[in-house]
């Protein structure tokens, strides 16, 4: 696992300033007394070691370090600050989870193609999705009209990546063909067929790298995170296409954002980016 760099006044200048000339650096503000600080730093290691050496990591002890602190107007511990290009460009302040700072630096590291994403779905325990589905599918088979149970077993099939099962269970329904519990699966299936048919997630970030403005591209971006169970950046990505072009593909920013809530799971998530959409479109 990559290792912080133990930062002083002595070489702030070369571990932090110089070094955020060749790649991000996220300087890690702590103070050995604080719990939070130590609940922390394995995260921010395990996301910079992720990074392969596209994002480097340093740690200023404050307590040794006070003029340091003072120097950045530090007044809460832990407070991580971004540094690009010789300069400070952003941060946060507390132990935030993992999830959340991996969503803080796609927007400072996707302009240059260096935000870490999986090509693959993050999907639960094989055997125990497998499970699931034998069960379901007994139940829907034992009472075969009975859409709700044959609705559960496509959401199931889709999960898994069985999208042809899941489709051809969806298009056998009547009663429950527009319910909500239906549209959660064809959007899951519909954001699976945008990310199985795009480019990977390294040509999409070398093409946004190209032109930040290529919403093409980073639609596809956002299914691809989303897939792969990345649901913040995914929704960042569909956020940055409302803000920067309401007509592009007749409002497919707002769309894609509505069509993501049914499929995230994560209630505190979606209220916080329903709250983004709404101050975005207001």
């Amino acid at each position: 696992m990559s290792q912080a760099v133990v930062t002083t006044q002595s070489n702030f200048e070369s571990a932090v300033i110089e070094k955020s000339m060749e790649t991000p650096v996220l300087v890690d503000f702590w103070a050995p007394w604080c719990g939070p600080c130590r609940a922390l730093m394995p995260t921010l290691e395990r996301i910079v070691d992720a990074h392969q050496g596209s994002l480097a990591l340093a740690k200023v002890n404050t307590d040794e370090e006070p003029a340091l602190a003072q120097m950045f107007g530090i007044r809460s511990l832990p407070t991580v600050v971004l540094f690009k290009d010789g300069r400070p460009v952003d941060g946060f302040m507390g132990a935030q989870p993992e999830s959340a700072i991996r969503s803080f630096l796609v927007k400072h590291l996707i302009a240059e193609g260096k935000a870490e994403i999986a090509d693959e779905p993050i999907l639960e325990d094989t055997a125990d999705l497998d499970e699931k589905i034998a069960q379901a599918r007994e139940k829907s088979e034992a009472a075969p009209e009975n859409e709700e149970l044959r609705v559960e077993l496509a959401d199931l099939l889709a999960t898994a990546g069985e999208s042809e099962q899941a489709r051809r269970i969806l298009q056998g329904l009547s009663a429950l063909a527009e319910a909500d519990s239906a549209k959660r699966v064809r959007a899951r299936l519909h954001f699976q067929q945008l990310a199985d048919e795009a480019p990977s997630a390294i040509e999409l970030q070398d093409q946004l790298a190209r032109d930040g403005k290529n919403l093409h591209a980073r639609h596809l971006l956002g299914a691809r995170f989303l897939n792969a169970g990345q649901y913040s950046p995914a929704l960042d990505q569909f956020l940055t296409i409302l803000r920067t072009d309401r007509s592009f593909q007749e409002d497919l920013g707002r769309r894609s954002m509505l069509e993501a809530f049914r499929i995230i799971d994560d209630a505190e998530l979606v209220s916080d980016y329903r709250r983004k959409l709404s101050a975005a479109l207001f």
